[in-house]
């Protein structure tokens, strides 16, 4: 049976969809009226009952496809093997996009008729079409007769705009089955023709190498950064586009200045590591501009790993906003999480990325978004009221505000008690978390909940979990486990419901069986709770705050430095102050909007974790993190040895935290005595004892 294009695309969206979708939603969807989806509508039936499914349509809910998963499959399967000799006009406009986007002389609009069987006046439609969409990356598109058609823009953009078309096309379990084996690859005779052309942007066997040299950094662990999947898949498919132009002798141009500032940043370091890597490998010359593009893409990635993430000053200042924006929707809510330190950090771990992609028009996707919004209707709504609030100066975009809405969806959720999860996500924190969301609103018996990347999978031990879920399938995971999309449907609970049931009834002899296994987890337990217990004792045992008269801020931290010296706190005062002003050389550290200055350091010149508080007798002007002037009258000094665990480092970020918890903590920090704000910390950092405490505890 013929099936045309448009119809194809109105399938595969109530397919996908199991909750309802409504005719003005695929009217918007596919830019036609909603009289052309009724009639549509009309022709599918037929289609749908030749697979034993039928559409049935409620007010308030939508049209959706009734019927056995199994035959929702076997008609998806065959949407996705129809041979494409229709395109709808939004496949055929990025297929035109691809070919200018690669062109190196203009196009005849004569040809790309041929190509597609279709008219010149179609793709002159299609070309005004494509000329509102280039604008916003800032490329124009050049028409003259008897000249043809051509993009024009600087190769930054250009990159930009493939790189997004990609990410908006091509399922990113796509991209991970061509650089894992461990994820079951669909063959590639079932990649449809718009997929084809969006992978033939990057060379295949390019990918696999730069894969191997990441990970062969990796190994040596000469990359600092634990990345989300999303961003991981994102770095190899922008360097293996920059490798494709420039061997066809294409070139970025980058800000002099700007390259000037980022030099001495880990990014920058880690961005030439990665350059002298694929020097080698594929016998080319990477130059400084190329080296500053990958440190930018580095900059706005979406990471897993928080060690000393939180002590770093641009996550300082971007924490200041995360308290404000929580404030904020607490008060909305009337809900009070202002003390889920979770949070704050998923928050300040996400925004830093965030907010530098859109400063840099670098972009961000959200294929979630209509359902988050669907979902979540009144906290999407106060998050963008909120988001204008706390960042004026900020466009933030409504799939950004998306991402927002998961972190606090799941702080909302965090208090739920009973099982065990691990959540398989290839996307990273957006779609993870959403899939975490949703599992505990099912679910509610999920007390501990774990989200990793494919990529972190084979670290763990699949057997500690009472259940395991995954977006993409995984080859030779021993353990049962659930392949769900990330909006978990209504026959996947079920299906999670009932295996939860019958496991239930043997827990007992799995508790029996598992014991031995489980006490190694008990020692690392241990463990970490006797860090952090340790470090809040050496803390509190070793706090100071003191009056200085010193007239230079270099004379304060000496003066300090010799305390901590005299105290057995630091081995080497004059070796930890220099690396002390070695930071302050690196950018502001005054916190905006309070009269504090941070100085922070790990050296291995430092014994022991240490806080300390010095007054000045006079105000000071200091650069602040925001590179504008602060006026100070408090230093803050927090000292960490160079071989921190990451309880340490959690200790500490969450007294950076406390800091600016709110109005009142700024003041008590800026105003307080020594046992006032010895007694802040004590509360505070016992509570925060006891949730590390309790999380190890209820892990079990």
């Amino acid at each position: 049976m013929y099936i045309s294009a448009r119809e194809r695309k109105i399938l595969d969206i109530l397919l996908s969809n199991d909750e309802g979708t409504t005719v003005g939603e695929l009217a918007q969807q596919l830019d036609v009226s909603n009289r052309t989806i009724h009639r549509d509508l009309k022709g599918l039936e037929q289609i749908l009952n030749d697979y034993h499914l039928r559409l049935v349509k409620k007010a308030g809910v939508g049209i959706r496809v009734i019927g056995e998963a199994e035959k929702k499959k076997e008609l998806a399967l065959h949407l996705f093997h129809l041979s494409h000799k229709e395109y709808t006009p939004e496949e055929r406009q990025v297929i035109i996009l691809i070919a200018l986007l690669e062109a190196t002389e203009p196009v005849k609009l004569l040809s790309l008729a041929n190509d597609l069987n279709v008219t010149v006046a179609t793709i002159s439609h299609d070309l005004d079409k494509i000329d509102q969409m280039i604008e916003k990356y800032e490329l124009s598109l050049i028409r003259r007769r008897g000249y043809g058609v051509e993009i024009t823009g600087s190769e930054s953009a250009k990159r930009r705009m493939m790189s997004e078309l990609l990410f908006r096309h091509v399922d990113e379990h796509e991209f991970l089955s061509l650089m894992k084996e461990s994820i079951q690859k669909k063959s590639s005779d079932t990649l449809n023709t718009v997929t084809e052309k969006l992978l033939g942007l990057v060379d295949k066997k390019k990918l696999a190498i730069i894969e191997q040299q990441i990970e062969q950094i990796k190994i040596k662990e000469e990359l600092p950064f634990t990345f989300a999947d999303s961003s991981y898949i994102a770095l190899v498919v922008h360097l293996a586009l920059a490798i494709e132009r420039i061997s066809q002798g294409e070139s970025i141009n980058f800000e002099q200045r700007y390259l000037e500032t980022i030099q001495p940043t880990k990014e920058y370091k880690t961005a030439e590591k990665i350059a002298r890597s694929l020097e080698r490998a594929f016998r080319i010359t990477i130059p400084k501009e190329e080296i500053g593009y990958i440190t930018m893409h580095l900059m706005g990635a979406k990471l897993r790993d928080r060690q000393g993430y939180m002590l770093e000053e641009a996550s300082f200042e971007i924490g200041i906003k995360a308290q404000e924006l929580i404030r904020f929707v607490s008060a909305e809510l009337h809900v009070d999480i202002t003390n889920d330190y979770t949070l704050y950090e998923d928050l300040v771990i996400h925004l830093k990325p965030a907010l530098y992609r859109i400063q840099h028009n670098m972009g961000i996707a959200n294929p979630l978004l209509g359902k988050i919004m669907q979902d979540y209707p009144e906290l999407f709504a106060v998050l963008e009221k909120g988001a204008k609030r706390v960042f004026p100066d900020v466009s933030v975009p409504k799939e950004e505000i998306g991402y927002l809405v998961l972190h606090f969806a799941a702080a909302l959720l965090r208090k739920k008690k009973g099982l065990r999860a691990l959540v398989i996500c290839s996307s990273g924190i957006g779609t993870a978390k959403i899939l975490a969301t949703r599992l505990k609103k099912e679910i509610p018996d999920i007390a501990h909940m774990e989200q990793i990347s494919v990529f972190e999978l084979r670290n763990k031990d699949a057997t500690r979990y009472d259940l395991i879920v995954s977006t993409v399938p995984i080859d030779g995971l021993a353990q049962p486990y659930f392949v769900v999309s990330p909006m978990l449907q209504e026959e996947e609970v079920m299906s999670i419901k009932q295996f939860l049931k019958n496991r239930n009834v043997v827990s007992s002899k799995e508790d029996v069986d598992g014991t031995s296994e489980k006490s190694y987890d008990v020692i690392k337990k241990m463990a970490s709770i006797q860090k952090a217990s340790e470090t809040i004792f050496r803390i509190l045992d070793g706090f100071m705050l003191q009056q200085v008269n010193s007239r230079s801020m270099k004379e304060v931290l000496a003066e300090a430095c010799h305390q901590l010296w005299q105290k057995g706190v630091i081995c080497d005062s004059e070796k930890v102050l220099a690396e002390l002003l070695r930071r302050e050389k690196l950018g502001g550290l005054g916190i905006p909007e309070t009269p504090f200055v941070l100085y922070h350091t790990r050296s291995p010149a430092v014994f022991f974790p240490s806080f300390t508080i010095y007054r000045l007798a006079e105000c000071q002007t200091v650069k602040g993190m925001h590179d504008q002037p602060v006026e100070v009258n408090t230093v803050l000094l927090l000292l960490a040895p160079d071989s921190a665990s990451q309880e340490m480092l959690s200790v500490l970020s969450h007294i950076s935290s406390l800091v600016i918890k709110d109005e009142d903590s700024v003041a008590l920090f800026s105003k307080g005595d020594r046992e006032q704000v010895h007694s802040f910390l004590s509360h505070h950092l016992e509570k925060f004892f006891m949730t590390i405490f309790n999380n190890n505890v209820r892990s079990e």
